[in-house]
């Protein structure tokens, strides 16, 4: 409504025919509302667009932060699978050693 009424504004005070030059092309006779809501309109196209392409950039920037993250969660995942096996091939040989000195000493007072 606001706009609407801001629009109204604009035509009923700013209909003074204004000539436009465009480089090579001049338009003659033009109303100065139709320049001013012209110039408004090509603005929130170009702003729109100069949005929609940083937003796609940044989607993409995110999209191989992802992929990133998740060849780094593999790599920890086997890491992590490679810390318990090696916790347990260490416990086994922890308790070997103790084993052997059993059968020792078994070997030992037995025979």
């Amino acid at each position: 409504m606001v706009v609407g009424s801001l629009l109204v504004y604009l035509s009923k005070f700013n209909f003074v025919p204004v000539s436009l030059n465009l480089g090579f092309t001049i338009f003659s006779g033009i109303p100065l509302f139709y320049v001013i809501v012209g110039a408004m309109v090509i603005g929130l196209v170009l702003s729109y667009m100069m949005y929609l392409f940083h937003s796609i950039s940044t989607s993409l920037a995110l999209h191989g932060k992802n992929k990133e993250i998740k060849v780094y969660k593999d790599e920890v995942l086997e890491l992590t699978k490679r810390v318990h096996q090696l916790e347990l091939e260490n416990e086994k040989q922890k308790n070997a050693p103790n084993e052997l000195e059993d059968s020792n000493l078994y070997e030992i007072f037995s025979g």
